[in-house]
């Protein structure tokens, strides 16, 4: 959720933080904070909304310092206002905390903390991080205090600390949200996300649960709250700052869009033999012996990334015949699920940091299932936390609403299921070979699709004077839709509805009317006898809109005249086998729902209330 950063070394402390704050602010951006110290004195400076408000504040005023720390705001605890706004103080002002998280004792902690005379100024649950170091400072370093206060939270945190009488130091700990630390030449960096780090180092170690780290010019010691000491091993993370960056275009999310062409090749690079008819898997960890006792399948996933489990399942059910279950992340946990040692989860998120998605591996880990991991994040929690992890290496994502990892996750479940078909030996070698053929020729494919992206705006313009949209599709389809339906609700803030096309006769009908976008996915297989038999059906559903004057937007195969003539708007993909369609699918719907929340005038990268990474439950 919330954004950290937080250095120590020889460079200008305060534009430093702030590059880097720029660099996280999809992660929360109800307002912004910054605390140095200056020759002995802690300096704070705090503004509600963006991180732009932030920046004429300090222009205006400027402060320096020799260390720091920043942070970006999505609220929990607190009206985003300036008094919440981290950083945050204890009393005697020499203490600064920045936290993502949720310190779930807050209210007791803070009782008793008041009852020793200690006084709050915020509505924050952060607040009590910082007197509580106060607290127990009497006779214990600065580094006691902090683990022993530490130690008292219960939640989750990421927790970054100064103070004035402990020169040149940050401590900072994590149990639950992303910390990142930086290792560079006499200096130190700490962040909550890699892109924020880049421009100084690509030496990074990804702190564990229950991890504390003191950073000083001199070096960095991990420990555990108790003062024990951890080996730790730094990753050399292979992004170059450049893909953290714009690279011309104008926001993030239109970026994201047009790298899919190469992050899709990316993923599959080295992980299949065309000419073999090979999957090749081994960071999946999946031993054949396991695969052959493998009774049920788990996906678990949150957002639009349980949109991608929900194309899984119908992936792995068709090509590998098993049985699959989809879960919310956040739903898991909360029942009794039927899982054990024959079974696998598959757990699917970018960041590999989404509380719920975790908390649900950890609850099968409990049941002895075993776990295999999708993410993009290398050596995220979700990563350290499974038997086995495929990474999409996607690259950093930074708009908040997902794209180019949606469609990796995609290409990442259909391998799943193809090598699970391979070792079950479920498909005749030429399927695989037309299978795996026409998945080399999707990035290419994407190509095409993505050079229309003007004439999308056209259709847009139709569609961003109305309120409300519906999403259309059928069998593997009907995932796309849900996802399409998501893209354009996160970013234009248009109510809309993903939808089973064959469920519209129960409801959906009535909503139908000259004022209503329905948006149908049309594509089809010619050479899947299932595919032809949905496309039929799709054709019958576009029909019942076109009686009750719905806005007819269609999404089908190149060169489909049947869809044209019953179709206001049509927008073409190109051919491709039946469990290909939902890569390309989604794209057009991705720059349909980029272009009208442009036209909406709406903050396409940082839409309200939202934030990238939901670190907390």
């Amino acid at each position: 959720m919330c954004g950290i950063v937080g250095y120590v070394g020889s460079k200008p402390v305060v534009s430093l933080i702030i590059n880097g704050l720029r660099k996280l602010e999809y992660r929360g951006y109800d307002s912004a904070g910054i605390a140095v110290v200056h020759n002995g004195e802690l300096l704070v400076r705090r503004t509600p909304g963006k991180l732009g408000n932030l920046v004429r504040s300090l222009e205006a005023d400027p402060i320096s310092g020799e260390y720091g720390i920043g942070h970006t705001r999505w609220a929990t605890h607190g009206r985003p206002t300036e008094q919440n706004a981290h950083p945050h103080r204890d009393c005697t002002g020499k203490i600064a905390v920045v936290h993502n998280g949720i310190v779930e004792n807050y209210a007791e902690l803070k009782t008793k903390l008041q009852k020793s005379g200690h006084r709050f100024a915020t509505e924050t649950d952060t607040e009590v991080i910082a007197h509580l170091v106060e607290s127990l400072l009497p006779g214990r370093s600065f580094q006691e205090a902090a683990g022993m206060a530490l130690d008292q939270l219960r939640g989750s945190f990421a927790v970054c600390i100064i103070s004035v009488d402990c020169p040149n130091t940050i401590i900072v700990a994590r149990s639950g949200p992303p910390l990142i630390l930086g290792i560079g030449n006499g200096e130190f960096l700490v962040a909550s996300d890699v892109p924020a780090l880049l421009e100084h180092t690509t030496k990074m170690y990804f702190m564990q649960d229950g991890e504390m780290a003191i950073l000083s010019p001199d070096g960095m010691r991990v420990q555990d709250l108790k003062g024990q000491e951890i080996l730790y091993t730094p990753q050399e993370i292979k992004w170059s700052p450049e893909m953290a960056e714009k690279g011309g275009y104008s926001h993030f999310m239109l970026k994201e869009i047009f790298e899919q062409p190469r992050c899709l090749q990316d993923t599959i690079s080295g992980r299949i033999s065309v000419e073999s008819g090979q999957i090749i898997l081994d960071e999946a960890k999946l031993p054949e012996e396991f695969i052959a006792k493998l009774d049920r399948i788990h996906i678990v996933a949150c957002g639009t990334s349980w949109h991608a489990a929900l194309v899984g399942k119908f992936l792995i059910e068709d090509l590998a015949r098993i049985p699959v279950e989809i879960d919310y992340g956040s739903e898991f946990r909360y029942r009794d699920p039927l899982v054990g040692s024959n079974s696998l989860v598959i757990a699917i998120s970018q960041s590999g940091e989404t509380a719920d998605t975790l908390a649900a591996v950890r609850e099968a880990k409990s049941k002895n299932a075993r776990i295999l991991s999708i993410c993009n994040v290398v050596g995220s929690m979700l990563s350290r936390e499974s038997d086995g992890t495929l990474y999409t290496r996607s690259g950093p994502e930074i708009g908040v609403a997902s794209t180019k990892a949606f469609t990796c996750q995609l290409a990442v479940v259909l391998l799943i299921a193809l090598y699970l078909a391979q070792v079950r030996k479920k498909l005749q070698p030429e399927q695989m070979t037309q299978l795996l053929s026409g998945l080399v020729q999707i990035p290419q494919c994407m190509e095409r699709i993505l050079a229309q992206s003007s004439s999308y705006e056209a259709i847009a313009k139709t569609i961003c004077q109305h309120n409300n949209a519906l999403y259309l599709g059928r069998g593997i389809h009907y995932p796309i839709a849900l996802e399409g339906a998501l893209k354009l609700k996160e970013i234009s803030y248009i109510h809309a509805e993903g939808y089973p096309a064959g469920e519209m006769k129960h409801g959906p009908n009535a909503l139908i009317d000259q004022n209503l976008p329905v948006v149908a996915l049309a594509a089809r297989d010619s050479r899947n006898p299932k595919s032809v038999l949905r496309y039929e059906k799709m054709l019958s559903n576009i029909e019942e809109v076109r009686a009750r004057e719905g806005i007819i937007i269609s999404v089908a195969s190149e060169d489909d005249s049947r869809i044209s003539e019953i179709s206001e708007h049509v927008i073409e993909i190109p051919q491709s086998c039946d469990q290909l369609l939902p890569i390309l699918l989604i794209v057009p719907l991705q720059l349909l729902a980029y272009h009208i929340a442009v036209l909406r005038g709406c903050d396409v990268d940082q839409p309200r209330n939202l934030a990238k990474s939901v670190t907390v439950e």
